[in-house]
C-alpha cells in the first residue's frame, strides 16, 4: 500500500514541480485526516521537507487506489533541509514515536511508529551528506540504527537471508558428523 501511495504522491504533488519524492513517513496530527512528512530532492539537489495533507470528504477515502485523485493532497508546511538545524528524537532509550525538528521555530512531531522515526531520520542524514556536503546535527538518537558501523548491525534482508543461509550450512555440517 505505501508503495501506490508514494507512486500517487509522487504523481500528483512532486512530479508537477520537477522533485522526486525519496521519503515520506505517515504522522499524526490534531487536524482530521491522514498526514504525511514528505522529502523531497529537486533537479538542482535541493532537499524540501514538507508536511503534507490528504484532502479527501472522509479520511478512510485517501486509502482507495482510485485513478484521478489530482486534488487530494495539499502541501501544508514546507522548508528545505538546510533550515533544519537539529532533529531531535527525544529520547533514545524508549520507543517514542516523537521527535523534534528545529527551524527558525521548533516543530514537534508524531510518527505513526519509532521505526517511521528512524527511517525518516536516516533519511534525512543521508541526504545532508550527499546534497549539502554537512552533517546534520542529531540530537537523542540511537546512533546504531542511524549510521550502522558493522555488518551485523545492518538488518537488511540480506544480512537476515545470509544469517540463515550461515545457520543452515552448520546444521548440515554437524548433521554428517558422527556421534560418538
Amino acid at each position: 500500500m505505501s508503495s501506490l501511495l508514494k507512486e500517487e504522491m509522487q504523481r500528483v504533488l512532486f512530479r508537477p514541480e520537477k522533485r522526486t519524492l525519496v521519503e515520506f513517513i505517515e504522522i499524526e496530527e490534531e487536524k482530521r485526516g491522514r498526514h504525511f512528512l514528505c522529502v523531497s530532492v529537486s533537479k538542482s539537489k535541493e532537499v524540501q521537507i514538507a508536511v503534507v495533507q490528504c484532502q479527501k470528504a472522509r479520511p478512510a477515502d485517501c486509502k482507495s487506489q482510485r485513478i484521478g485523485l489530482e486534488d487530494s493532497y495539499v502541501k501544508t508546511e514546507v522548508w528545505a533541509l538546510q533550515e533544519l538545524s537539529i532533529l531531535d528524537g527525544r529520547d533514545p532509550d524508549i520507543d517514542d514515536p516523537c521527535f523534534l525538528m528545529h527551524f527558525d521555530t521548533v516543530r514537534p512531531v508524531k510518527a505513526v511508529s519509532c521505526a517511521a522515526k528512524y527511517s525518516l531520520a536516516r533519511c534525512l542524514v543521508s541526504l545532508s551528506d550527499t546534497h549539502q556536503h554537512t552533517e546534520l546535527h542529531l540530537h537523542n538518537f540511537d546512533w546504531t540504527y542511524i549510521k550502522p558501523t558493522s555488518i551485523y548491525s545492518n538488518r537488511g534482508d540480506c544480512m537476515v537471508l545470509m544469517r540463515i543461509c550461515f545457520y543452515a550450512f552448520n546444521l548440515v555440517c554437524l548433521s554428517l558428523c558422527p556421534v560418538p
